[in-house]
Formats: C-alpha cells, sequence, structure tokens
C-alpha cells in the first residue's frame, strides 16, 4: 500500500493540479473576440436578466457542479482542513468530468460555521447547475444539506451520505437476489449512524426494510435507550429498531440476515458473521480498516461480503453513483434530488449487471461499464419528471 502512496505523491506533484480551464469557443480574431466576449456578450446578459432561467440556455450553469467542502471530514483522515482536502475535491471534480461530462469546480472554505457555510454556498449558487457537499462532519452535513435544499432552486448533495447509500441499496438488491431473500424479510444490523450510516438506514427503510438495529459509539439506538440523542439519532429511532432491542451488537447479530458497517475497524468477529442466519449479508465498509477482514467474514460462513476497498470483490464505491444522477438531474432539469431519484440511481446500478451473470463475488458493476451512467442518467430522469421536482 505504501507504494500506491509514494506513486501518487510523484503524480500529483508532476501535474500540479488534476483539473483545469478548457476553453469551448475560440478566440483567434476580432470576431471571435466580440463574440465572445465585448460587445457581443451584452445581449445574452441582456437576455438572462430579462429572463433569469435563460441562464440556463447561455451559459454553463445547467451542467457544472461545485463541489464544497470545510475539510472536517476527509476519507479516513479526518479534520485536516481545506487546503489538505483540495487533492480529493479536485479528484472529485476529474470523476464527474471523466464519467459524466460534467464540468465542476473544486471549493474548499476556510470556515467550521454551518450557518457560515450555508451563507457562502447560497451566494455563489448563481454560478453553478448543482451543489455536491463533500467531506463536510456530521451532524453538521445534514443541517447544511437541509437548509440549501430548502433555500436553493438547484440540486444540492452531500455524497457522503446519499451516495454511500445509493450504492450500498444497489449492492443489496443484487446480493438479496443471490440469496433469495426479500427485503420486508430482513434484519438488518448496522454498525455507525453518522452522515453515512444515517442515510442508510433512511434509504433501507425507503427501500422496504423493516427491521433494522443500529449501533454508534454509544450502543443501540432506541426509544428508550435513556440517554440524550442528538437529532439526527432522534430521526434515526422512530423508522429502526421496531422491537426495541436492547442487547449488544454481538447478541443482535445473532439471526440476523444483514451486516453493514460504516464505523470502526475490528468491531465484527468470526463468531458474530457465523451466528448471523444462513445466506448472510455482510457489508464492512469502514476504511481503510474495515470492521471485519473479507477474507474472515467468507471463513465464518457469508454468503456475499461487499466493502469499501478496491482490492476485494464487490467494492462499494460512490463513483459508481453521483456523475450518473447529477447528471440525470441536470437533463432532466431538476431543481433537487428527491429519494426517488437516488433509489432509481440504486436500482439502475444494480439491474446493469444481468440476474444471470451475478455471482457471490459479483454484485457490483465496475465503475468503467460505459453503460452504466446512461443508465443511471434515464432512470433518474425518469424519478424526477415523476416526482414533478422539474424547473417550470
Amino acid at each position: 500500500m505504501s507504494d500506491i502512496y509514494e506513486k501518487a505523491l510523484k503524480a500529483h506533484a508532476q501535474w500540479r493540479g488534476k483539473i483545469g480551464v478548457q476553453a469551448k469557443a475560440r478566440v483567434e480574431s476580432k470576431e471571435d473576440l466580440s463574440l465572445a466576449y465585448t460587445p457581443g456578450v451584452a445581449e445574452p446578459c441582456r437576455k438572462i436578466h430579462e429572463e433569469p432561467q435563460k441562464v440556463y440556455d447561455y451559459t454553463w450553469k445547467g451542467n457544472t457542479v461545485a463541489v464544497v467542502t470545510d475539510g472536517t471530514a476527509v476519507l479516513g483522515l479526518g479534520d485536516i482542513g481545506p487546503e489538505a482536502a483540495l487533492p480529493v475535491m479536485e479528484g472529485k471534480a476529474l470523476l464527474f468530468k471523466e464519467f459524466a461530462d460534467i464540468d465542476a469546480v473544486p471549493i474548499c472554505l476556510n470556515t467550521k460555521d454551518p450557518q457560515e457555510i450555508i451563507q457562502i454556498v447560497k451566494a455563489m449558487a448563481p454560478t453553478f447547475g448543482g451543489i455536491n457537499l463533500e467531506d463536510i462532519s456530521a451532524p453538521r452535513c445534514v443541517e447544511i444539506e437541509r437548509t440549501l435544499m430548502a433555500e436553493l432552486d438547484i440540486p444540492v448533495f452531500h455524497d457522503d451520505q446519499h451516495g454511500t447509500a445509493i450504492v450500498t441499496i444497489a449492492a443489496l438488491i443484487n446480493a438479496l437476489k443471490i440469496v433469495k431473500k426479500e427485503a420486508e424479510q430482513l434484519k438488518v444490523v448496522i454498525s455507525g449512524t453518522g452522515a453515512a450510516g444515517s442515510a442508510i438506514i433512511k434509504m433501507l427503510a425507503h427501500f422496504g426494510v423493516k427491521n433494522i438495529i443500529a449501533y454508534n459509539i454509544d450502543g443501540v439506538l432506541s426509544k428508550t435507550s435513556g440517554r440524550s440523542l442528538s437529532f439526527l439519532e432522534k430521526e434515526i429511532v422512530e423508522i429502526s429498531n421496531p422491537e426495541n432491542f436492547q442487547g449488544t451488537m454481538a447478541e443482535a447479530m445473532k439471526g440476523a440476515d444483514v451486516f453493514i458497517g460504516v464505523s470502526a475497524p475490528r468491531l465484527v468477529t468470526k463468531e458474530m458473521v457465523a451466528s448471523m442466519n444462513q445466506g448472510a449479508i455482510v457489508f464492512p465498509m469502514a476504511n481503510p480498516e474495515s470492521e471485519i477482514d473479507y477474507d474472515d467474514a467468507i471463513a465464518a460462513g457469508a454468503a456475499v461480503v461487499g466493502t469499501g476497498r478496491s482490492d476485494h470483490p464487490n467494492q462499494i464505491n460512490n463513483v459508481l453513483a453521483f456523475p450518473g444522477l447529477f447528471k440525470g438531474a441536470f437533463v432532466a432539469g431538476a431543481t433537487k434530488i428527491t429519494d426517488n431519484m437516488k433509489l432509481a440511481a440504486a436500482k439502475a446500478i444494480a439491474e446493469i449487471i444481468p440476474e444471470s451473470d451475478l455471482t457471490s463475488e459479483y454484485i457490483i458493476p465496475s465503475a468503467f461499464n460505459r453503460e452504466l451512467v446512461d443508465v443511471i442518467i434515464e432512470k433518474v430522469a425518469e424519478a424526477a419528471v415523476a416526482d414533478g421536482v422539474i424547473r417550470s
């Protein structure tokens, strides 16, 4: 692993940034200059002033995303600040361009104040067709996203929450086909109730899962836990733990059908996996070290295992979701990204693999499957239209 870090460092030193600005208009003559800039540019300005929605016709707004962070929850690195977060945001912008031909601009903010972040993003929103929030710590990220969704007329999406949830559900859809189980019948145990965990829990409920038992550093979440709950935890207990289970995670995993981990390394033992139901699905996704090693989960009897790592089968990777999701929203002229649009993306990711090709080691398509983005775009755009979240 140290070898890839050394290679990446050298590559970044050579690139001096992974993205740049590429001109679409030619400026090789006086006429070119007068069309792209003064005096000709005055006419699209006048048209947009008369009818603000024309900005989508005459500028880059309809295909451009701001990738916004405060650097407080970067990958597995934590709160490393805006400058140190910039390589990740550049990488995100590169993926938007490479996978969906969306122009994306990395924006790293030197503030941790949620209200200040909200005001900055609102102030710069006229330039962009969408906002992708990235690597902002929980629960602040939820407050920031919800406020921006309510107050802006463009799609706002926190990828650490919903991108992870979308691809997790996609993996689950195909894993269920292999073990021949239905969502409504499942007992699901989740470790981690932060940004990703809370979004996964909500999407599981939207998908039809009835019995979800969630754990965090303070133990099981329940209505009668006797401890003070954050606003996010209060929302989770309303849709989870229907039988008010009070035991440990090891006890909860007895007879469970699915384990999903977005928390910390080495929390799950072979014995815990072995105690699950036949046809157990195990998704330990903590990075860089997961809740249980892939090989250990397999040895303990798990039928299907997926992780966040690229060196094991079934990598649950956000890049499968966010490029096509945003492009679908743009194609439809959507003003927001709804739960149904997210679920449509998850189903599209799952269904790109023919059922006859599914195996326990192949439940998630490659990020380099060039058909995938087009399928997501189509399904997400259809869901946006069905939900009526289209610009008038």
